[in-house]
């Protein structure tokens, strides 16, 4: 049996991006299962939501941005410390750095590894990693809720935090009048989950239910389409639980019975495989997903840093 290309490291190809505006200065660019990213046009200013990897990228995406507004960027909103939606910071020119102030601490304990982690994976979406300057840094946290006030009549941005999930300091942006969410990688649209630095109990239970309570009827997950009406946005998070909840299943029962990390990783490869393998990166995140939830399973309460020797040692054990 020939072996699986190692991540995402064979995905070379380049996938179709879609702006599209989803109300009035409201808009989102969805790539075919790549990060997706956003922004918000304020009275005369904007606010963009998550980064890409590389200056060279986000560059690329603001000019598609520029056909519709040529608004400053005021505020720029990171959801959480991955490598691939923050380092390309700097094109944005951004007044303030919003996230989280478990992000902060998170890029100050392992971003440089996350960084050279991540590239290693994804190599497609490190275009023009020399145009990192450094890492990432925010210049304004908060804890639970920050809300922009976006001028005129134009209402307010929240900034939430629901809870640990996809990390322990993922947020969400919510516009109230539109009933717009940017929900991160708490929530993917026909895509799969990366759980390598997940809360797999939380964010299955009480993260989720935070975010389905926005009652949106539009949502912009992580990566996957935009999910128009409140059907579709159900089915995204519904979607999302279910993979945790089969993971947790399949993981825990291996546990129980002492079995191995091997044999967690088949059965819940089995377990997943017809509903999602088809999806995005489903074979590129699982090993390291199984591999944190069998460490949280066995009282590891914090993701251990992933490095770019971890990955392949984790990769080479389970994924051949």
């Amino acid at each position: 049996m020939t072996k699986k290309a190692f991540a995402s490291s064979a995905d070379l190809g380049e996938k179709q991006q879609t702006l599209e505006v989803l109300a009035e200065g409201v808009y989102a660019l969805t790539a075919e299962g790549d990060p997706n990213i956003g922004a918000i046009e304020g009275e005369d200013f904007l606010v963009c939501f998550e980064a890409l990897a590389t200056p060279v990228a986000a560059a690329e995406w603001l000019a598609k941005l520029r056909e519709h507004t040529d608004k400053p960027v005021r505020y720029l909103v990171l959801s959480h410390y991955h490598a691939v939606r923050v380092l390309g910071a700097s094109a944005f020119d951004a007044e303030v750095i919003v996230a989280h102030e478990n992000t902060r601490a998170l890029v100050a304990e392992r971003g440089k590894e996350d960084w050279a982690s991540e590239f290693g994976r994804m190599p497609r979406l490190a275009k023009g990693a020399d145009s990192v300057p450094g890492l990432t840094w925010p210049t304004l946290t908060f804890s639970d809720r920050l809300t922009i006030d976006l001028g005129g009549d134009r209402g307010d941005l929240v900034l939430q935090y629901c809870g640990r999930g996809h990390t322990e300091g993922d947020i969400v942006a919510w516009l109230p009048r539109q009933k717009i969410l940017y929900a991160g990688d708490l929530v993917e649209a026909e895509a799969a989950l990366y759980t390598g630095d997940a809360f797999h109990r939380d964010w299955s239970s009480s993260t989720l239910d935070r975010v389905a309570a926005f009652g949106a009827e539009t949502l912009i997950g992580g990566r996957g389409g935009v999910s128009r009406g409140r059907a579709a946005v159900d089915a995204a998070i519904a979607q999302t639980r279910n993979f945790l909840a089969v993971m947790i299943h399949e993981v825990g029962a291996v546990q129980e019975r002492g079995g191995t990390l091997k044999e967690a990783f088949e059965r819940t490869r089995a377990a997943l495989v017809d509903g999602y393998g088809h999806w995005p990166i489903f074979e590129h995140c699982l090993p390291f997903d199984v591999s944190r939830l069998w460490d949280e399973l066995s009282g590891i309460e914090r993701p251990v840093v992933w490095t770019a020797e971890r990955d392949r040692e984790v990769w080479d054990q389970l994924q051949d």
